[in-house]
């Protein structure tokens, strides 16, 4: 993510200069491969040093205390940003730590990553179309807002404001939801348990609904738990619903097994040809 958005800041020529602030040394090096920043560094004080507009893109659980590490360092009046998939913790922790240091924290989340990880993941015109949700506070701060709108805005995405609140809830269900079946998928159908030949039938259709299971486990793991009081009621009436179909199945209730895959169709492909649809 941190490296696509380097690409389209350079590329649209958004920025006077794109600083990355890496872990590692061989991440300073892919970087410059790459070309997805104007500098790459392993000094955050550096990095951050002049910044008018910074955005955190590591995993949630690495947010806060990145945050009190940049903060010497960080200028009056800077604006914070960040890409996590859960916004209601970091928006609640971040947003007084950037006001100790006189900066602004404005939380929001690009819909538009893949599976993959690290620098050579970077694909210019990710964000393409694609939604981005920012979640103002009632503490934020007018003009932080606008420059964090402009943004994403400018690197090509459609962008929408929610409650951090209220974002969560929704995420729980369209994201955080369908990578724990893919996860639960990957880990049932691949089990060792089952025969070898258990891989050679999984087809497109498994590679399909199983693609995001191959992302940072370090990520969704912060996920799943900075999210879990919205993902364990959603995972109660999902497990009720499969629970449904299950009974179905077992008493050969034709028409009720029909409408369950009718519905799905029916619902999935009016959102496919929507203009909520990204496809």
């Amino acid at each position: 993510m941190g490296g696509s958005l380097g690409l389209a800041l350079k590329q649209r020529g958004l920025a006077a200069r794109v600083e990355g602030y890496v872990r590692r040394a061989a991440s300073v090096a892919e970087c410059e491969r790459y070309r997805v920043v104007d500098h790459a560094t392993q000094d955050l004080a550096s990095a951050v040093e002049g910044a008018d507009l910074l955005v955190l893109c590591t995993p949630i659980a690495q947010m806060r205390p990145l945050t009190e590490q940049l903060l010497t360092a960080v200028k009056p009046g800077a604006i914070i940003t960040d890409v996590g998939s859960v916004k209601e913790c970091v928006v609640r922790e971040l947003e007084p730590l950037a006001k100790t240091a006189g900066a602004l924290f404005v939380g929001s989340h690009p819909m538009a990553g893949t599976e993959k990880m690290g620098v050579a993941a970077a694909r210019l015109g990710l964000f393409d179309n694609a939604v981005c949700v920012v979640t103002p506070s009632p503490h934020s701060n007018g003009k932080a807002l606008q420059t964090v709108v402009e943004l994403w805005t400018r690197v090509g995405m459609r962008v929408i404001q929610l409650s951090p609140e209220k974002h969560d809830e929704l995420v729980s269900r369209s994201s955080h939801l369908p990578h724990i079946v893919a996860a639960e998928l990957a880990n049932y159908v691949l089990s060792p348990v089952h025969c070898p030949e258990q891989g050679l039938l999984c087809a497109t259709g498994f590679r399909d609904t199983t693609r995001i299971a191959s992302g940072s486990p370090e990520m969704w793991r912060d996920i799943a738990l900075a999210n879990r009081r919205h993902l364990v009621r959603i995972l109660g009436v999902f497990i009720e619903d499969l629970e449904e179909f299950r009974l179905a199945l077992e008493h050969g209730d034709e028409k009720q097994v029909a409408e369950f895959f009718e519905k799905a169709k029916q619902r999935r492909d009016a959102w496919s040809g929507s203009a909520n649809s990204p496809e």
